[in-house]
């Protein structure tokens, strides 16, 4: 097949294209990092779906499960594939890699592109269990979508980021000019709100595992986690007492109930786990968060505390999921991956930069740098050991 020359387009500060080898080096590094090369796996779930599992923490949970525990992992995305000079989304690049490099392994891996509040992603998914890979005994929920069509009533929902009740000004930085300015985001509707539970909180999770059940494609003991954030206070109003907060909440609340049932019927369970502040495209999107994010960094680095979403699905597989783990968890029952970002050190910090930072002191005061490395990374580009210059190849399936 024909190669090109991939350089970075951008639209504002959005990344419009991908670069294959780029992804393809950021999965071998996630691999890497789990540390078990040569070693027998870990014993834990053998049988995994991950639903929202081409990016961030999704993909880092499937790469901690395959390679970590050996087990077999199916993945539900949905990701733009490349035609003609277009190349694909980071994703669908992400998925080619994950799929090759499993299948250099030995590893077991299947993947779903489609949407995943679709029932035809349910049957797809229905059909590669039965015939491929038997009852999950883990299922993460790692979706984060901007709208969602409900598959009953055809019903259209769109996500929005805006507080509750009241007005809410902050400092943001613009990523495309980098300019530290005050921003000021009107409260949501009552519509707004209900919408954005319906995208992004608990009703879904509920209708896969009702699903799974349903046509007994769960094993005896199985558990299922829902990925969460709630972060300081300074974020709050626009986060965790926001539209968002207010879905996170609602996911929550699902967890209790799932988990109630699962125990009652397979002696599973399920739970929420609280991840700390990674970049990612949905949370580049949120406003006050991105110079928040370029202040923690600094700071954890400083204090050689921070990971990225590799590392924290490490901790969250090893440390919570291994068969010889000893999890210890919130008073509301969830995981807490977050310890390390809310540590009173490490928030007394960056509260104590946000007064000072600004568009003249930005790079000095936070790791600005990092943020647009890593989220420019994301798509492949400024990947260390990827030469920009030479042709690849963009028409590639897994």
């Amino acid at each position: 097949m024909p190669q090109q020359v991939v350089q970075r387009r951008s639209r504002g500060f959005i990344c419009v294209n991908a670069h294959p080898e780029g992804c393809r080096r950021n999965v071998e590094r996630q691999i890497a990092a789990i540390g078990v090369q040569g070693k027998p796996p870990r014993r834990g779930p053998r049988n995994v779906l991950v639903l929202g599992a081409s990016t961030g923490y999704g993909l880092a949970s499937r790469v901690a499960a395959a390679w970590g525990f050996g087990a077999k992992t199916l993945g539900v995305c949905l990701e733009r594939a490349p035609e003609g000079n277009k190349t694909a989304t980071a994703g669908f690049y992400n998925t080619v890699a994950f799929h090759e490099l499993a299948r250099k392994d030995e590893l077991f891996a299947a993947s779903v592109n489609a949407d995943a509040f679709s029932d035809e992603a349910k049957r797809m998914v229905r059909e590669i269990a039965r015939k491929d890979i038997g009852k999950f005994d883990l299922v993460i929920y790692s979706l984060a979508a901007p709208k969602r069509v409900h598959p009953r009533t055809g019903a259209a929902y769109n996500s929005v980021l805006k507080p509750i009740g009241q007005s809410y000004t902050n400092k943001t930085v613009e990523l495309d000019s980098e300019k530290v300015s005050e921003v000021t985001i009107p409260p949501a509707t009552d519509q707004e709100i209900a919408d954005t539970v319906a995208v992004m909180g608990g009703e879904d999770w509920t209708m896969w595992i009702d699903m799974l059940m349903e046509h007994e494609l769960l094993a005896e003991r199985v558990r299922t986690l829902a990925y969460s954030y709630i972060g300081p206070e300074m974020t709050w109003p626009i986060y965790r007492d926001g539209t968002i907060g207010r879905a996170k909440k609602d996911l929550e609340r699902v967890a209790h109930k799932l988990d109630s049932r699962l125990r009652n019927q397979l002696g599973g369970e399920a739970r929420i786990a609280v991840n700390k502040a990674i970049v990612t495209q949905a949370s580049a999107a949120i406003p006050v968060v991105p110079l928040y994010m370029s202040l923690l960094f600094r700071v954890m680095k400083q204090r050689n505390l921070d990971e990225g979403a590799l590392e924290q699905m490490r901790r969250l597989f090893f440390d919570f999921l291994a068969e010889d783990a000893a999890p210890k968890y919130d008073d509301d029952g969830r995981i807490r991956l977050d310890d390390r970002e809310m540590r009173s050190d490490v928030q007394a910090e960056v509260s104590s930069l946000w007064p000072r930072v600004t568009t003249e002191n930005l790079r000095e005061l936070s790791d600005f740098a990092g943020f647009q490395r890593n989220f420019r990374s994301l798509f492949g580009f400024e990947v260390d050991g990827v030469e920009y210059s030479v042709p690849v190849e963009t028409l590639v399936s897994w």
